[in-house]
């Protein structure tokens, strides 16, 4: 079992899974926000986290955020890299007409642990076959 250092302001809400085998660890608003339609709101979490290295921190939304309240993350997805230890927030955004409120202690995102490769660039005039036959086509080429 690899462990993740986590520190979190005292009384604060100790990041979890809800169940053994979900991938994510809940975070949790460290304060209440609202969230105005049209501008990001920076959402604290007071967690901060070692993770380790050859790994990257990917904070994905609350599925009831997206579909029960119209929330997105501003960015589309959040990256921690392992050299990263300050505090990590979520960057909130609403498309609905009204603000959204965010509770303090209400659990707004998941931190998800990902191995990664980190090759080097090789700059290079032509790309190596794909060995797939797909080449250079791209949207809808695969059907609908």
């Amino acid at each position: 079992m690899t462990i993740l250092p986590v520190s979190i302001p005292r009384g604060a809400p100790v990041p979890a899974r809800a169940h053994a085998l979900d991938a994510g660890i809940d975070l949790y608003a460290a304060k209440r926000v609202h969230i105005e339609p049209g501008l990001v709101t920076v959402v604290p979490t007071g967690v901060r986290v070692a993770i380790p290295a050859w790994h990257v921190g990917i904070i994905a939304l609350r599925s009831s955020l997206a579909y029960g309240r119209s929330l997105a993350l501003a960015n589309g997805i959040g990256v921690i890299d392992a050299g990263y230890r300050g505090e990590i927030s979520v960057a909130l955004a609403t498309w609905e007409p009204n603000p959204e409120l965010i509770d303090a202690g209400e659990r707004i995102a998941q931190l998800l642990i990902v191995p990664i490769v980190t090759p080097a660039v090789e700059l290079v005039d032509d790309l190596p076959p794909s060995g797939d036959g797909r080449g250079t086509d791209g949207f809808g080429s695969s059907g609908k």
